[in-house]
């Protein structure tokens, strides 16, 4: 009697208790919280400081028949901006020094960068203005003149860590001629030039 007793307290328990695990069943399992996905692409937005180190090769000082080719180097500052995730645009400052017989010469330019970034490649186009000074020396003669003109190129850069890039670069240098009289006659800064820099990003 007793085992019976026993039995349908039992019997009952589980059939009361029942709709309580059907409900737990049918209850929503809670979302898992979202977790917004973290970008791996290297950010060339940012302030860099750097310098470079190349070669050119220019038009001929007229009256002393002889190219101005020299080695040339320089410093550089500009800002980058990135926009529509791969489009980086910014601006450049340099100034730079190149020295060979028969025309030395200091130049400062200021140029505006475009480009598209391959993640951490960028690859871009410059154009801006430039000021120089020439000086053309011949037989004890020393005559210094003022040019002004354009510079125009392409390059390639790299990202190597979150805050050093390297560079190469051609550019194209087109400014006015100017008369150095005795010293050698007329003479510009025109010409061509392939460098290789690095930069430090902030």
């Amino acid at each position: 009697m007793s085992k019976l007793l026993l039995g349908a307290v039992a019997g009952s328990a589980l059939l009361l208790s029942a709709p309580v695990f059907a409900a737990d069943l049918n209850e929503p399992i809670p979302a898992a919280p979202y977790v917004a996905p973290v970008s791996t692409a290297f950010d060339w937005t940012g302030a860099y400081v750097g310098a470079d180190v190349g070669y050119s090769w220019a038009n001929k000082a007229a009256s002393r028949n002889k190219d101005h080719d020299a080695v040339i180097g320089g410093v550089f500052a500009g800002y980058n901006y990135q926009i529509q995730n791969n489009i980086v645009v910014g601006g450049e400052g340099e100034i730079a020094y190149g020295g060979a017989d028969p025309l030395a010469t200091w130049t400062g330019a200021v140029r505006g960068r475009a480009g598209y970034a391959f993640d951490n490649i960028l690859v871009y186009g410059t154009v801006g203005g430039l000021v120089g000074q020439g000086e053309m020396k011949n037989d004890g003669r020393n005559n210094t003149r003022t040019h002004v003109g354009y510079q125009v190129g392409a390059g390639v850069e790299a990202a190597l860590t979150n805050n050093i890039t390297a560079r190469a670069e051609y550019l194209y240098t087109g400014t006015n001629d100017r008369d150095y009289g005795s010293a050698g006659g007329e003479g510009d800064l025109s010409g061509n030039a392939v460098k290789l820099g690095v930069a430090y990003k902030f």
